[in-house]
């Protein structure tokens, strides 16, 4: 009677009780099988294998409650197949495959051999662990007891060796197989897939289409795939319509690699195409469409598939984040930082590598800072590796803090030439030119070997220091003691060289002389050497080749037309404004300055005819 007053006062909704009900509705869930499991030890029937069967099945099967399977298993006297294989197969689809093979071998050590379903099972776990030797024991037992000729047997035999990466024995015992089905084929497609045997897995799937078996959507993922690793574009386009032809169904697994595949080729209107065609989408779904969106350019797309998404990931948000990074808009980029650490997901190394390259384009130090301290507070989780660490020393050189980037070196457990690098071309750039050198002779002698861009740094150091032999000597080094071949930025540090030393002919000389076509940089370079050094012939040479190379760069002119009246050349400042009139589609430049406060980042733009003083 008290219970029965207890469950009705949980459908009074006016009650005054402030205490929880022990005995509330929404407390009570039943549990059948719980319920079954408890009368069996009742009525003292849960040593008993025939009752106990659906009990230790439903437990079996279900990760949560397999714990309750082991403790129901270890009260049954004598354990039937129909129960080892209940236990052995919940035990090798969980996070304990090994236990699987053990209670395999307690199951043999009690006189049990085992069934056909025995083996599928243990195949199972010997896959998730890749123990190819146990599984060779298991091949033998197989073979013994009559099983090699079974189907679903044969098939648990191809996937296993295939995931341990013995391919010879997955294709051994697919061509030994007396009868195939569709799973044969795939469990061997898999196989050469798993091992990167691409061609072999267009070799059987054209096999297959010869034996007039039709492809599912599992055969189609590793088709698609194998071509897209190849490089085989004409025949990926064919094998869509032979899924169009042949009706094959494209479910999400499908569908997301179709995606994939032709969002990183940019077609994203045919990637959205299948994007719309799938009913159960999933987050990889709308991350690979984000993802191809975004790296064709399309941010605004891809923008509104982020904002559309039901439930957004970390990846997700490192999509849309490294998009605009990587676009240059970096102060979006910034802003969807800030709205990702509000919605409280945790960014990942590839999110913090690519805000901080953010910052670092942006002068933004104070969100450098945070960033860092963020990783050295979270380092529970985020593990502060190289490539966060590369990106944290650019980020503080960049923004002119070379102590902080000397500080985030000199604690790195590894460091790669990259490393070196950055911090070289950091004090390089904020005039540190005597430490740049020094560090250069210390990675040298550490066995690191430069990279291009390790020389960029040097070459740099040299040239604010005036060093012009050193530099020189650095430079010839390249290609003599590095095997690196200059690349148009090296001559142009050389050309700077030259002209920060007066050495305009030198430099004039030099670009001459150059194995490959000197590129505008380079040109400027020269001009802004003669406009400081007063040398308006050659001044007159790089301006013609500048407007011959680049003559819809306004900022060519702008360089040109201040050069020449700066020295009083009126006409000649006046015939390169005409010229800039005439040409009719040069981009004019902008002047921009940013300005940083409490509410955010302000910017001035300065037209062309303002910074002519016109």
């Amino acid at each position: 009677m008290k219970i029965a007053r207890a469950s009705s006062r949980c459908y009074h909704a006016t009650s005054n009780t402030t205490k929880p009900d022990p005995f509330s509705c929404s407390r009570i869930q039943r549990d059948p099988i719980r319920e079954l499991h408890g009368h069996f030890i009742r009525t003292h029937q849960h040593t008993n294998p025939k009752p106990m069967s659906r009990v230790i099945k439903s437990y079996a099967l279900s990760n949560k409650s397999l714990h309750k399977a082991r403790l129901a298993f270890s009260k049954i006297t004598r354990p039937t197949l129909p129960i080892w294989n209940q236990m052995i197969r919940g035990l090798s689809q969980s996070d304990y495959p090994v236990d699987a093979l053990n209670l395999f071998d307690k199951m043999r050590d009690s006189d049990m051999r085992g069934d056909n379903l025995t083996f599928i099972f243990v195949c199972k776990a010997c896959s998730k662990i890749s123990d190819v030797l146990y599984g060779k024991r298991v091949h033998v037992h197989v073979t013994k007891l009559g099983f090699g000729s079974y189907l679903y047997v044969c098939n648990a035999l191809i996937h296993m060796y295939g995931f341990c990466g013995e391919i010879r024995y997955s294709r051994k015992v697919f061509d030994e197989m007396p009868e195939r089905d569709l799973v044969s084929w795939n469990s061997l497609i898999c196989a050469y897939s798993q091992c990167a045997n691409y061609d072999d897995v267009l070799g059987l799937f054209n096999a297959m289409r010869v034996e007039n078996i039709t492809a599912d959507a599992v055969t189609m993922v590793k088709v698609i795939l194998a071509c897209n690793y190849l490089g085989e574009f004409k025949l990926l386009d064919s094998m869509v319509d032979y899924i169009e032809g042949n009706f094959v169904e494209i479910d999400v697994y499908l569908g997301n690699t179709l995606i994939d595949v032709y969002g990183r080729r940019g077609l994203i209107s045919l990637a959205r195409s299948f994007f719309n065609r799938i009913i159960n989408k999933n987050a990889v779904s709308w991350n690979a469409m984000i993802i191809g969106t975004a790296k064709s350019g399309d941010l605004l797309s891809a923008k509104k598939l982020f904002d559309e998404m039901p439930q957004r990931d970390v990846i997700s948000w490192t999509s849309m984040i490294i998009g605009y990074a990587q676009a240059n808009r970096h102060n979006d980029a910034i802003g969807l930082f800030e709205k990702m650490m509000m919605s409280s997901v945790k960014p990942d190394r590839i999110v913090l590598a690519s805000v901080l390259s953010s910052c670092a384009h942006l002068g933004r130090l104070d969100l450098g800072k945070y960033v860092h301290d963020y990783i050295k507070n979270n380092n529970y989780y985020i593990k502060s590796d190289i490539y966060v660490e590369n990106a944290l020393i650019d980020m503080y050189c960049k923004c002119g803090s070379v102590e902080n980037a000397l500080t985030v070196f000199s604690s790195m457990k590894e460091k790669d030439s990259v490393s070196w690098t950055s911090v070289i071309s950091g004090l390089a750039v904020n005039g540190e030119s005597n430490r740049a050198l020094e560090l250069f002779s210390r990675m040298l002698s550490e066995g690191i070997k430069p990279i291009h861009g390790t020389f960029i740094g040097i070459l740099l150091a040299c040239v604010h220091s005036g060093l012009v032999e050193k530099g020189l000597e650095f430079f010839n080094s390249m290609r003599r003691d590095y095997g690196l071949e200059p690349e148009t930025r090296h001559y142009g540090c050389v050309v700077d060289l030259f002209c920060r030393g007066a050495n305009l002919l030198k430099a004039y000389e030099f670009i001459k002389n150059m194995p490959i076509e000197p590129d505008i940089v380079v040109w400027r370079i020269l001009l802004s050497g003669c406009k400081v050094h007063g040398d308006l012939v050659l001044a007159k040479i790089a301006s013609e080749k500048l407007l011959e190379l680049d003559p819809t760069n306004g900022g060519n002119y702008v360089l040109s037309c201040n050069l020449f009246s700066s020295a009083d050349r009126w006409d000649e400042a006046i015939r390169i404004r005409e010229l800039m009139e005439k040409e009719g589609d040069v981009v004019r430049p902008l002047g921009l300055s940013f300005l940083e406060t409490s509410g955010g980042i302000f910017d001035k733009c300065v037209g062309f005819s303002e910074r002519l003083g016109s």
